[in-house]
């Protein structure tokens, strides 16, 4: 099994144990990039949805995808049932390029997941698509890969803490976060969180 189908089948997993559970808070980083979201919004590795759903909620246009068909499934239920302009795709982001421009780019917790090349070629197509005054949400990881056990050497990638500050040199800052948390062995996670908004 290749490393990415290895990744959607455990991300699969969590997500079917997530929706059973009724797991859909917004998680810190959702939680503080949901107010800069506006128009058109495109959410790439969107999980089980609840950011693009609250995006939704507060008059978004919202694309959302992910390579479960468990997350999928459960956002176009979830949106049809309240009526909220939200689709949402299956679509094996390790192989996707962004068709059209959005005012809202978002990329929580994905990048890291694909290796150096790829997870810079996807930050590059992110920002190509992001409309003149649009918005780019991204949260990549920069310390700690306990978690991703799973996946081979060379199949994930940490950036440099100003890696995100740098691509995103002559943006308007704003929101940037840095964050720590406790992960297993006696290790710490980091993260950047960054909210940028592309010249007009």
């Amino acid at each position: 099994m290749g490393d990415n189908m290895k990744s959607q089948t455990f991300f699969d997993e969590q997500f079917k144990k997530q929706a059973a559970e009724g797991q859909f808070a917004l998680n810190p980083f959702e939680t503080a990039i949901l107010p800069y979201l506006s128009g058109g919004v495109l959410d790439l590795g969107c999980g089980l949805g609840n950011l693009a759903l609250a995006a939704a909620r507060n008059g978004c246009s919202v694309t959302a995808m992910d390579s479960s068909r468990t997350a999928v499934d459960r956002i176009n239920e979830a949106a049809n049932k309240l009526g909220l302009p939200l689709a949402a795709y299956q679509v094996d982001l390790g192989y996707h390029t962004i068709d059209g421009d959005y005012d809202s780019i978002v990329a929580i917790g994905l990048l890291m997941f694909f290796p150096q090349d790829k997870a810079r070629a996807m930050l590059a197509d992110i920002l190509a698509h992001t409309k003149p005054g649009g918005v780019v949400a991204l949260n990549v990881l920069i310390e700690g890969t306990t978690f991703m056990g799973m996946f081979e050497p060379g199949h994930y990638y940490l950036f440099d803490e100003h890696e995100l500050s740098a691509a995103l040199k002559g943006w308007e800052t704003l929101y940037s976060q840095h964050d720590e948390f406790p992960a297993p062995e006696n290790t710490v996670k980091k993260f950047h969180t960054l909210v940028a908004r592309r010249p007009t």
